[in-house]
């Protein structure tokens, strides 16, 4: 009998917890199909990057619209061409910066975006007919997309030529980030209208980013974020075709947000079986008939919550490693975080690293040549099979349990995520997970980065435009142009015309949500541990 070699532990597991054999032997299985057919397993596209690259991207948002516009322009010089808005925390929760609430949180996070003219000295000097934008926004999405819209109008852009993704995912948030301005199911309500406007109106911007990364980063496991982000998905179109909508006519605009965690092949494997379960749960479910709608996109953004305080120049590798599982497992866009994120906003400095890291990537590095590189190595195929199935397994409870809403107001979701966030730290803990310069090849040296700061000025500077954009407003304009809305609101009409009609008349972001509030009431989540 032959003596087993040593090896350096009893059990290999991957972030989800999935054993990992020593070895993979050919599948007895069917050929994979072709990129660019279902189930799309390959890519969604039959040439992927050799006819186009991914869209980079890098998140940017902080202080004032003036402060974050010039740091558009720079990176648009960079060779950057996706543009993306991070808001300050009193944005994302739908309140103005001179409310009591807001105190010492405007601009800090994000930009600080309270009116219509903000939005537009955001995009100073920016045709928003020649850029694409994402904007991370979730519970007041309507009100920040009515006012993208209204600059490009004043821009002389007409609507049908704008192009871009609103991330309007509000199950997450309910599940992992906690940023939210009403009940669930008015709020997807709210969502709808958004949908059925851009399938009338804005044909080419995506109405929904449907977002697994704030799962990931709430410290889900890579399975669960595929389960969850899916199946909010699957409930998106549901309530839109309750609403009324055709499931054809708005889902190939509908598009996904991942995380790329350090477990490459893991990674991988996920982007893999997103596209496989997506495209067959689709045909399942809804009985698609465009093959458009069958094909899932997404974005993907490199896992802020790996980067590390300690030895931050690690995360430049960390950031590439994770970008190249993103790009070999197809995605359509990325965004790669600086290493310096764990401290602060990004620096220039920082942000030109992050953003070389990609073309890096795109240019030199060969992966992008040929289509689906890994496909057919039996370690990722094999993978790619177990995430699904697990995935499944999460489905089928979810399915028992009367949908993604029923569970969210259970716990259920939250309450996995929780332990699997339990398990991680203390495997951290006890080292039987290692970080490099965290729990292994510490240094006591402390590293010093230059780093960006907010001043205090900031605040008061926004405050004291908002002051001045309020009391210059036509007031009787202003009056009845939030009483429509309010109107509609409680008549649950389509909302987007009135929502529309209050930016122009230059109302600010927390007197709409306040109407919204006022009229669905406040949601209080479950505690489940």
């Amino acid at each position: 009998m032959k003596k087993k070699h040593k090896e350096r532990k009893a059990r290999f597991t991957n972030l989800s917890g999935i054993e990992i054999d020593p070895l993979y032997r050919e599948p007895q299985k069917k050929p994979l199909a072709k990129p660019g057919k279902y189930p799309f397993v390959r890519g969604i596209y039959p040439s992927m990057y050799r006819g186009r690259l991914w869209t980079m991207r890098q998140f940017a948002g902080f202080g004032s619209a003036a402060d974050t516009n010039t740091r558009y322009h720079y990176l648009l010089k960079q060779g950057q061409n996706g543009l993306s808005v991070a808001f300050d925390m009193p944005t994302l929760m739908g309140y103005d910066s001179d409310d009591p609430l807001s105190l010492g949180e405007v601009g800090k996070c994000g930009v600080a975006i309270d009116t219509v003219e903000d939005m537009a000295r955001l995009f100073h000097k920016i045709p928003l007919d020649q850029v694409s934008t994402s904007m991370t926004i979730n519970g007041p999405a309507i009100v920040l997309f009515a006012m993208y819209l209204v600059v490009a109008e004043e821009q002389g852009i007409s609507f049908d030529q704008l192009r871009g993704t609103l991330q309007n995912d509000i199950l997450k948030e309910y599940i992992a980030q906690k940023e939210w301005i009403a009940p669930p199911r008015p709020s997807l309500k709210l969502i709808n209208d958004t949908l059925r406007f851009c399938v009338e109106s804005a044909p080419l911007f995506h109405p929904i980013s449907i977002s697994g990364y704030h799962i990931r980063e709430a410290g889900s496991t890579a399975v669960q974020e595929l389960a969850f982000t899916l199946y909010d998905g699957l409930t998106y179109v549901e309530s839109a075709i309750a609403a009324g909508l055709k499931v054809d006519d708005f889902a190939p605009r509908l598009s996904f947000f991942f995380n790329a965690h350090n477990d490459f092949f893991e990674e991988i494997a996920k982007y893999r079986a997103a596209r496989r379960l997506w495209a067959t749960e689709m045909k399942k479910r809804f009985q698609t008939r465009d093959p458009r709608s069958l094909a899932l996109r997404f974005h993907t953004q490199t896992a802020g919550c790996t980067l590390t305080a300690q030895q931050p120049h690690n995360n430049i590798v960390r950031v590439a490693l994770q970008a190249l599982a993103a790009v070999l497992g197809g995605t359509q866009s990325l965004h790669t975080n600086s290493m310096d994120e764990t401290l602060a906003l990004p620096s220039e400095a920082a942000v030109k690293i992050a953003l070389r890291t990609q073309q890096l990537i795109a240019h030199e590095s060969g992966v992008t040549d040929t289509v689906d590189p890994l496909g057919g190595s039996y370690y990722l195929e094999a993978l790619t099979d177990r995430m699904e199935k697990e995935a499944r397994v999460y489905f089928k409870k979810l399915d028992t349990m009367g949908g993604m809403v029923a569970a969210i107001e259970a716990g259920y979701p939250q309450a996995e995520i929780h332990r699997a966030a339990v398990n991680y730290q203390r495997e951290i803990d006890h080292k039987a997970r290692l970080i490099v310069g965290l729990n292994a090849f510490e240094e006591n040296e402390e590293t010093s980065l230059p780093i960006l700061k907010i001043s205090q000025a900031t605040e008061k500077s926004q405050i004291s435009r908002l002051k001045k954009i309020k009391n210059g407003r036509d007031d009787k304009k202003l009056k009845r142009s939030l009483k429509r809305l309010s109107r509609a609101t409680k008549e649950d009409a389509d909302l987007m015309p009135f929502v529309l009609d209050a930016v122009r008349a230059r109302a600010t972001v927390g007197e709409m949500t306040t109407i919204f509030k006022k009229i669905y009431g406040n949601y209080r989540e479950k505690t489940v541990f």
